[in-house]
């Protein structure tokens, strides 16, 4: 593959570059030049006209259904809704029946993608069948390239069963990312719990939920003095327990999803179930306190939460849907409505999320391998059935217009654009 990118100003705090339009030369999948260069015939040439070039995204929290629920997403779809996205990583949940559990199943995720654009890590299961009864094999998982152990939106209730799964995880340096939710506390509410759910006559779901467990997960890593990545937080008062947590010495990290920057629950009015998520949106004072960890670096990263559902699941009263939007598109539009700058964007999404993988990190140098995203933050766009690249079509935002583009996503040499 030889591609000349002219006109794009680079945004990678690692390169020195940053800051400056440039062209970029690839060539057999590396960066070849950087700097002010002139097309020869053997290369194919994208005007980027002044678009932003930054690592390649990377999700740390993205769901498909293969294998199992393959109506949803499979391995395909998922890759060319992610590129769509700007993303050339995704770790993928183990939300697939069966549950990836084992090294074998492990291995199947990754010979189902190989030779994509988009690198896809398996994520194995903390628990047998997500259950919090017995140990996955951890570290057969881990040996046959599991990147990280999730049991994905369902919450680990047991204290001691965390307790040792941490410990485990310890020996062999495995990273836990852990849903935070008391289930005691959370009962059966599906939306947040605020004079909003009373309005609407819906058990609340309170904040204390998700703050008790993520006290919890604090003192257990403490006490056992080891790492934790806690997922989608969604409370002001979980971002004030991290940021402690920290300033402690804790070895804690973070993610938000781009959903709960913009989206709050005012929108559940019309009972839309394309907004149901988990955790529920918040209010406004939330989502200000979330933008603030991202800021001062409380929140380490940002993530889709991408959850494809059949419509069968979704177009049903909102009690009983199916939590969960498909989201790998529309991150870039939400983070740019949320106010983000693109160097934030880049930390949140390309560098951090592969820091916490302990995964090579893209750079916008000569030599290096070419993994990038190049985007437009002021062109508009329309998110409709004809745009999106979902086999599911559960998203709020389907029929809108929104503002920030992706142009060009190139790895593991080849590259794709819009």
């Amino acid at each position: 593959m030889n591609l000349l990118v002219k006109n794009v100003t680079i945004a990678d705090p690692q390169s020195k570059f940053n800051h400056q339009q440039c062209d970029v030369r690839i060539e057999n999948g590396t960066i070849k030049n950087i700097g002010k260069l002139t097309a020869d015939e053997k290369e194919t040439v994208f005007d980027a006209q002044g678009a932003f070039l930054t690592p390649g995204f990377f999700d740390l929290n993205c769901a498909a259904g293969d294998p199992g629920f393959e109506t949803r997403e499979d391995i395909q779809t998922l890759t060319a809704t992610a590129q769509a996205g700007g993303f050339t990583g995704l770790a993928l949940l183990p939300h697939t029946s069966p549950v990836v559990q084992s090294k074998s199943q492990v291995e199947y995720i990754i010979n189902r993608a190989k030779n994509n654009l988009v690198d896809v890590l398996p994520v194995g299961a903390i628990s047998q069948n997500r259950e919090a009864k017995e140990l996955s094999e951890l570290f057969d998982m881990q040996q046959a390239g599991a990147v990280a152990f999730s049991d994905g939106d369902k919450a680990l209730q047991d204290d001691g069963f965390m307790s040792r799964a941490l410990q485990y995880a310890k020996g062999f340096d495995a990273l836990l990312m852990v849903y935070p939710e008391n289930k005691s506390i959370a009962g059966k509410s599906q939306i947040n719990e605020s004079k909003n759910s009373v309005l609407l006559g819906m058990k609340g779901l309170p904040a204390l939920a998700e703050e008790l467990h993520i006290s919890r997960d604090i003192f257990l890593a403490a006490y056992n003095e080891t790492k934790i990545h806690i997922s989608n937080i969604s409370t002001a008062g979980a971002v004030a327990l991290i940021r402690k947590a920290k300033k402690d010495g804790v070895q804690i990290s973070c993610d938000v999803t781009a959903h709960h920057l913009v989206f709050t629950e005012e929108l559940l009015s019309d009972f839309d179930s394309n907004y149901k998520v988990k955790p529920p949106l918040r209010g406004k004072a939330d989502v200000k306190a979330l933008i603030a960890g991202l800021k001062d670096g409380t929140i380490d990263a940002i993530t889709s939460q991408h959850r494809p559902e059949e419509i069968e699941f979704k177009n049903v009263e909102f009690e009983i849907a199916h939590y969960g939007i498909i989201a790998l598109q529309t991150v870039l539009p939400l983070l740019l409505k949320a106010g983000l700058d693109v160097a934030l964007i880049a930390e949140k999404l390309a560098i951090n999320p592969r820091k916490l993988l302990n995964l090579t990190v893209p750079v916008i140098e000569e030599g290096a391998k070419a993994n990038f995203t190049v985007f437009s933050a002021t062109e508009k766009w329309l998110y409709n059935a004809a745009s999106n690249y979902s086999k599911s079509a559960n998203s709020p935002l389907l029929g809108t217009e929104l503002t920030g583009k992706v142009k060009l996503v190139c790895n593991n040499d080849q590259y794709w654009h819009n």
